[in-house]
């Protein structure tokens, strides 16, 4: 495809009419200042206009074997190469249709400003075409002045660019596109791609493997848990671990950081002290731009929040039976959060932060800012309360985050089951699945090492706890040598202390790093049963091998390619 070779469509309104173009008017300038590989847009806006439809248009035949890969929205979005025939999913019934829950459902997501249906597909910031080996690639080099969203539309044979510049009244000069495209093998283009893109990884994480404390105990912790935990993992694993994060559930209430529990009468520092006690760095988990609706923060300073267009307070979504969101282009609120953030690093003493929920500071546009303005300004402004420290991004819009966290999640949370439940078919293409979390550790981990660490989540081994896992033993293994493969960030939240010899030997082999390479990964149909598999292709110690497991069961081979 000749990246040159578009049709531009923009749709503006201007003195109270709407507007159709396809190149400059009296009103409006386009010029391209890309080389042969780049489509570099600025429009020129001689009065004020407000551009409602943002889209290069190329006609493309798409191959029935030839793949589309489908970037999510944010770090838990699904991500997954698609052809024809196949269904990208959104919103599902009822989530769909019933508005309270649309709008709890709706807010991690890119329904608001992207389209889904039949043989439609898109993806955001780049995405690829690829047939076999040969990949066809196209990335933004700027979502700072709004998100840009790929679609493959295989009905029509139609490959398009859209931005998003929702709630953007222009005047004078706007960067509309900066698209770059590469061709070559799948490592190739990423290679260059994150050579070109002037956000850079900060090299400061190369690989963590530890402890979280979320998916054994959920907000149900504790100082003598954490204790427990803590000496049960220096036990097992030694100097082989180097990182441990105490989750969600230390503080009084999401927004009340620095009001803790009476679970931890020590205080948060004693905790710090003590893990630094095992030679391992402390991480902390918040959400910085959240609020529980019964939190302190609410109720003391209600006109801190984000306001809907009809005045009522923002939902950010389902957590802890809905949230509301801090308005940081308040300056009351950024000097409140970066209070918080003087506490754990300088009284405290963590060294990590992982920041969760950080896709809600943008749901919507606002202040004549669109929303990949608003998640890439609130992102400078997290880097800079942090300073050196090292962030974990987490349900945060990818291109917001390049150049800027340390290492991020790039899959959902991890269920408890391996059995999908219920709620994956009736909500968002956020919510838990063990299934779409393995998913997007594969066909993300060109990210890994590129532009930051990947956290896959977590890998179970306990067969107890809290919070049972309901994994059988194949399964457990799966997950975990997953994650080993495709993540530089390998976290468990089970006790380590009360491991038998295989569960340890697991757990160390688990957290090395892997000396391996990646070559490739395919979607293909078990024989008999038609189930999808996954099947990786991939070279360690010298020797070709290939992964390959079935979705729905967990059964796997790991064998030697001839």
């Amino acid at each position: 495809m000749n990246i040159k070779d578009y049709t531009l469509k923009v749709v503006y309104e201007y003195a109270g009419k709407t507007r159709v173009i396809n190149e400059s008017d009296d009103i409006l300038t386009f010029v391209d200042n890309g080389e042969d590989n780049h489509v570099h847009i600025t429009v020129t806006a001689k009065e004020a206009v407000k551009i409602t439809l943002a889209e290069l248009i190329y006609d493309h035949y798409f191959e029935s074997e030839e793949w589309f890969y489908g970037g999510g929205y944010q770090s838990w979005s699904t991500s997954r190469e698609y052809k024809r025939g196949d269904r990208q999913y959104g919103l599902r019934f009822p989530c769909n249709i019933i508005p309270l829950a649309r709008t709890f459902a709706a807010a991690s997501g890119d329904t608001y400003f992207t389209e889904y249906g039949k043989d439609l597909y898109h993806s955001n910031t780049y995405t690829y075409l690829r047939k076999g080996a040969d990949v066809e690639f196209f990335g933004t080099l700027n979502d700072r002045t709004g998100y840009t969203v790929f679609y493959a539309d295989m009905r029509e044979n139609v490959f398009a660019i859209e931005k998003d510049v929702e709630g953007v009244t222009i005047i004078g000069d706007y960067e509309l596109f900066n698209v770059t495209h590469h061709v070559g093998t799948y490592d190739e283009v990423f290679d260059k791609y994150f050579q070109e893109y002037p956000g850079k990884a900060t090299g400061r994480v190369d690989h963590f493997a530890g402890y979280t404390s979320w998916y054994n105990y959920f907000q149900n912790i504790s100082e003598e848990i954490i204790m427990r935990d803590l000496n049960g993992m220096y036990e097992k694993a030694g100097d082989k671990a180097n990182i441990f994060q105490i989750d969600d559930g230390y503080e009084s209430m999401v927004g009340d950081w620095l009001t803790l529990k009476p679970e931890f009468p020590k205080g948060m520092g004693y905790l710090a002290d003590e893990i630094h006690k095992k030679g391992y760095k402390a991480g902390l988990w918040l959400a910085p731009f959240s609020a529980q609706f019964k939190a302190e923060v609410v109720k003391n300073h209600p006109e801190w929040l984000i306001k809907t267009p009809k005045g009522k307070n923002m939902i950010g979504g389902f957590a802890w039976n809905g949230f509301y969101v801090l308005d940081i282009e308040q300056p009351a609120v950024r000097d409140y959060i970066k209070n918080v953030f003087r506490v754990v690093f300088d009284e405290w003493g963590y060294d990590m932060v992982k920041l969760d929920f950080l896709y809600s500071v943008a749901i919507q546009p606002r202040n004549n800012k669109s929303r990949g303005q608003l998640m890439h300004e609130a992102m400078d402004f997290l880097r800079e309360c942090c300073g050196d420290k090292i962030i974990l991004g987490c349900g945060v819009p990818l291109s917001a985050s390049f150049g800027i966290v340390d290492a991020c999640r790039i899959s959902c949370d991890v269920e408890l089951s391996f059995k999908e439940k219920f709620y994956v078919k009736v909500t968002n293409q956020e919510i838990i699945s063990a299934k779409m979390a393995m998913n997007n550790s594969i066909f993300r981990r060109h990210l890994n090492g590129r532009i930051f660490a990947n956290d896959p989540d977590v890998f179970f081994l306990r067969d107890d706890g809290m919070k049972p896992a309901k994994f059988n033993w194949e399964q457990k293994k799966l997950l975990a040598r997953i994650n080993h493969m495709f993540g530089s960030v390998l976290f468990v939240s089970d006790n380590a202390g009360v491991y038998d010899d295989k569960k340890v030997e697991v757990l160390l082999d688990s957290f090395k790093k892997f000396d391996g390479k990646v070559i490739s990964a395919e979607y293909i149909k078990e024989k008999g049963s038609g189930d999808e598999v996954i099947a990786i292709e991939y070279e360690e110690n010298g020797v070709k091998k290939c992964l390959a497991y079935n979705t729905l069961t967990g059964k796997h081979t790991d064998s030697v390619v001839d």
